[in-house]
């Protein structure tokens, strides 16, 4: 009885952690991740190094990204922070 009296306190800590560190972070995971595998052409996109710019192709891990001087730059689809909704 004496040892489950002392486990309680690490198992509400496990499960405290768990509901606010790890099972969120899993969440954005699979929302950026998602949000990266249904990338389209033509979409408006922000990368991780603030370059805006819209999706001229899309390859299997790349994409080529139009700029606003004309340039197309490839890119990971990694690199992709977010996409702008207009």
């Amino acid at each position: 009885m004496d040892t489950f009296a002392t486990l309680i306190p690490l198992l509400l800590m496990f499960v405290l952690f768990y509901f606010l560190l790890i099972r969120p972070q899993q969440k954005r995971q699979k929302a950026v991740q998602n949000m990266q595998n249904e990338l389209q052409k033509g979409d408006k996109i922000i990368t991780i190094g603030g370059l805006h710019g819209i999706i001229d192709a899309i390859e299997e891990g790349a994409i080529v990204v139009k700029c606003g001087d004309g340039s197309r730059l490839t890119y990971d689809r990694n690199a992709v922070r977010e996409v702008i909704k207009a």
